[in-house]
């Protein structure tokens, strides 16, 4: 059955959000903000400080926001997280669909045309193309797709499709005119997440 995603996709960098009391500030002010699906990515490689944090997450944030691992799939079970997002580096979809299970929720990044069509023909839930602006939360990021990137993902796959990198409430409108069903948002929720999250929901409306 098909996923439904909402507009806004929220992302928790830890690495912006360097303590675990201002990545819990910053997540309780998106939910009031009106955020449902928020991504917890933490490229540190310290898994015990990850589950302290999911865990933790998971404790502060109920029902209805769905939250989303990135890359692990152990962790995602451990912290009783929704849902896992995978990249192109990380373990293939299909591996992570034996971890976790049919009704888990199960994304994958794409930043060309044939990463997307291989995506397409797992079991993913919903894919990621970007990223489609230039953008300052990689250290290493893939070429920008820009809004056609955006569109011919769109015409690739019937799937739910989200796109990140670079959106800010001054583009967000054209990513999701170009066929975007989210947007996946990162740095511009980071000034007072709670009015910034508010107004990506008037925008995308």
């Amino acid at each position: 059955m098909m996923i439904q995603l909402p507009r806004l996709y929220c992302i928790a960098d830890a690495a912006l959000l360097p303590t675990t009391a201002e990545l819990m500030a910053f997540a309780e002010a998106l939910a009031t903000g009106g955020c449902t699906l928020l991504q917890y990515r933490n490229k540190s490689g310290n898994a015990r400080v990850m589950l302290d944090q999911a865990r933790e997450l998971r404790q502060h944030l109920r029902s209805p926001v769905r939250l989303i691992m990135n890359d692990r799939a152990d962790l995602c079970l451990a912290a009783e997280f929704d849902a896992v997002h995978v990249g192109q580096e990380d373990l293939s979809p299909e591996s992570v669909r034996k971890i976790i299970g049919p009704d888990r929720w199960l994304g994958v990044s794409t930043h060309n045309p044939d990463q997307l069509r291989e995506a397409d023909l797992t079991s993913a839930d919903y894919l990621a193309i970007g990223p489609v602006f230039a953008t300052s939360s990689k250290a290493q990021p893939d070429p920008v797709v820009g809004l056609e990137g955006v569109r011919q993902a769109r015409a690739l796959t019937r799937k739910p499709l989200v796109a990140i990198g670079g959106i800010t409430r001054a583009n967000a409108a054209s990513v999701l005119a170009a066929g975007a069903d989210s947007v996946a948002v990162i740095s511009d929720l980071l000034p007072d997440p709670r009015k910034s999250a508010e107004e990506f929901f008037r925008i995308l409306r």
